[in-house]
């Protein structure tokens, strides 16, 4: 266990891999979970093994093995989501009978989490602590100040964990939006005053450190759609991320703008559309018909809002693809637009969604293969990564929300502004930030567990 003078940091989810993140930082005989989240139609081995020769067996819903901290959770002293994605907060409710400690979340996340422990027959039982934006609480022996941040959900909170050993920011998932759709602007300022921290470390978001320049803004996102869906004759089925509440917001107002009826097709883009309407993120002038309705329009006049962008199976968006929809069906002059991106192992699915789309005739339209921009990546990219350095300007760097690749580049990144020392690891390995900085190869057993079915 780590003493009065250690700052520990062990991932056990979501380092060396995009997905299911659970991370601790132990100090003084205590530990801090951030973020327990979970990963999708994944096998049970870690995603950096020989896949050629390691046995698999595929599960709909797989999250990050607990057992260390389960073993010492008399020692857990609480639990921080940093944003309501489902990599960060989708275990939450399964994992927690064995963890048994309070849960911090802002009042956004608050009502995803609600939702979930409903549905895990745990709704009181579990002591949620809600908590503002930008504030600053004690857990145990960390004092936490929760920072904004732009990313592609309403309330995504950067945290900067002090203790007596030291201070470290975990900026969880974010970007540079100047223009953000919902949400306060990104504010340089409050990263630039980090410097004065004599911060120990920065533990950063990797998903694109391969990738050049900055990333786009949602606004400039919703133009891109705006020109594409404005050229459509008949109808238009958006397939989006269901939890980004400013794609939808988009979406909902070139509907007006273009007059259309806006639909949703899936269950996550109804819930999610709930948790905005009840906490204020949600215009009361944005209209959402009902999708029974949507089979009597005209197909002029429909623009619909389906899951699927990642080819799963019995997602909405494929049940159009084989006339599996009770509400209609899609046919020549249609439109099909891929408002995302492919996420890694996702391709031969979505491909073989794409396959089935163009055999019934329809126009369908992916981000990388257009002029417009039709996604806007909640992740920073390159020059992103380069600017929070140079504002904070950390003693180390620790990447994590990425796979090997990523982890690497934004290494390289980080060393290429002047930080001292960056350590690249996986799952299970022990980054000591204080008293004397290091990494401890595979201290702690790893690995994924399977989940009930979505």
């Amino acid at each position: 266990m780590p003493g009065d003078a250690d700052f520990w940091f062990l991932p056990l989810g979501g380092t060396g891999e995009i997905g299911m993140n659970l991370n601790l930082y132990g100090h003084a005989g205590k530990w801090l979970m951030v973020d327990c989240g979970v990963t999708f139609d994944e096998s049970l081995q870690a995603p950096y093994l020989n896949k050629a020769t390691t046995p698999t067996n595929k599960h709909n819903v797989v999250a990050p093995d607990p057992t260390f901290i389960v073993e010492h959770k008399e020692h857990l002293a609480g639990l921080v989501v940093t944003h309501g994605h489902e990599d960060h907060i989708g275990a939450v409710a399964a994992l927690w009978p064995r963890l048994r400690s309070p849960v911090y979340v802002t009042p956004f996340t608050a009502e995803i989490l609600y939702r979930k422990l409903g549905q895990a027959g745990l709704l009181g039982k579990v002591p949620v602590h809600v908590v503002n934006p930008e504030s600053q609480i004690t857990i145990g022996p960390f004092l936490l100040k929760w920072l904004d941040i732009t990313h592609s959900i309403p309330e995504p909170q950067a945290l900067l964990i002090t203790t007596s050993a030291g201070t470290v920011l975990h900026t969880a998932d974010w970007k540079i939006d100047a223009q953000p759709i919902t949400g306060k602007p990104f504010d340089a300022n409050a990263y630039r005053a980090l410097s004065e921290q004599n911060l120990l470390a920065l533990i950063g978001d990797s998903t694109n450190a391969l990738k050049p320049g900055f990333s786009i803004s949602e606004r400039i996102c919703a133009e891109g759609l705006q020109t594409i869906i404005k050229q459509c004759p008949g109808r238009v089925v958006v397939s989006c991320f269901g939890s980004n509440i400013a794609r939808l917001i988009s979406i909902a107002r070139i509907a007006q703008k273009t007059g259309r009826y806006l639909g949703l097709l899936g269950r996550s883009l109804e819930n999610m559309l709930g948790v905005a309407r009840k906490t204020g993120y949600w215009p009361d002038d944005l209209a959402i018909i009902d999708p029974q309705h949507l089979g009597y329009l005209p197909p002029s006049e429909v623009l619909v809002v389906a899951t699927g962008s990642q080819g799963e199976p019995r997602a909405a968006l494929n049940r159009l693809a084989i006339d599996g929809s009770p509400f209609f069906e899609l046919s020549e002059g249609d439109t099909v637009i891929f408002s995302s991106i492919v996420i890694p192992g996702n391709e031969v699915a979505v491909q073989r969604l794409v396959e089935k789309l163009q055999n019934k005739k329809v126009t369908v339209v992916q981000s990388e293969d257009t002029e417009v921009p039709i996604h806007a990546s909640g992740h920073p990219c390159a020059e992103e990564l380069k600017l929070m350095y140079q504002w904070t300007q950390p003693s180390m760097a620790i990447p994590v929300h990425g796979e090997p690749e990523h982890l690497q580049a934004h290494a390289e990144i980080a060393q290429a502004m002047g930080v001292r020392r960056t350590y690249v690891g996986r799952n299970g390995d022990l980054y000591l930030l204080a008293p004397q900085p290091g990494i401890r190869r595979q201290r702690v057993h790893t690995g994924r567990i399977a989940l009930a079915e979505r």
